[in-house]
Order: structure tokens, then sequence, then C-alpha cells
């Protein structure tokens, strides 16, 4: 008596978590907001800008610093989706095979900087900064 189950024996199982992981990718998103409040993002399952708003914090901070805001908070928010995705196909793929490694491999990593509070950094006056541009016209 052969006592081996097909290799389509467990075909059911993972067709149903198959199933159910795409229904929670469909409503994967990530939500981060700057330590000020001046910005809040929201990025889908790809890490696409799906909303953007501004709290009133952002009137007061140059547009540099509020580009800066928005970049930084919306790479935050994109590791948390990476995040989430990586979890829900978890179970489908295994944590730890060889699908699951080529899938995070996909993700780009992104760098998450740390939020600088207040103005700009300036860099330092050099000694031969005066301070005005004009006293180096002509040089």
């Amino acid at each position: 008596m052969n006592n081996f189950a097909p290799a389509s024996a467990g075909m059911p199982e993972i067709a149903r978590r198959a199933a159910e992981a795409k229904a929670r990718l469909e409503h994967v998103s990530a939500t981060a907001t700057s330590a000020d409040g001046a910005v809040t993002v929201t990025v889908n399952t790809a890490g696409a800008l799906q909303e953007l708003s501004f709290g009133p914090r952002a009137d007061e901070l140059p547009r540099t610093r509020l580009a800066q805001a928005v970049l930084a908070a919306a790479r935050r928010a994109q590791l948390d989706a990476a995040q989430q995705l990586t979890g829900i196909m978890a179970p489908v793929i295994g944590e730890h095979s060889e699908a699951m490694e080529f899938l995070k491999e996909q993700i780009p990593a992104p760098e998450v900087p740390e939020e600088r509070s207040g103005e700009p950094r300036r860099k330092p006056p050099s000694d031969d900064d005066f301070g005005s541009p004009i006293l180096r016209r002509g040089l």
C-alpha cells in the first residue's frame, strides 16, 4: 500500500492562503506624519503616494524644509507598507523561503532620514566668506 500523498494534495490550502493574501494586499496602506505635524502622507502597497495633507505648521516652513518633511514622511510610510507586504506574504510563500528573499530584494529599502527641527542647516562661513556675494565679484 502506497502512503504518500500526491504533490497536489496541498494545493487547495495554498490557493486559499493566496486568495486571502490578495484580498489583504488590496487594502494595505501606510500613513506617516512629520514630528511637527506639518505633513501627513499615505502610500499604497507599492509605496506610491495616495494622499498628502499639510497641517498648520506647514505654512511656517520654508519650501525646502517642507519638501524634506514630505520626502521623510513618505519614506517612513513606504517602509511601513513594505513591512506589511512581507508580513502578508510570509504565510503564503514561507517566511524564510527563497521566494521571500526574492520578494525582499524587489522592495527597495528606502533611507529613512531623521527629521530636522527648525531651519535648515547652513554651511558655516569660511575665512573667505564675508557674508556678502558682492565682495567676491571680480576675484
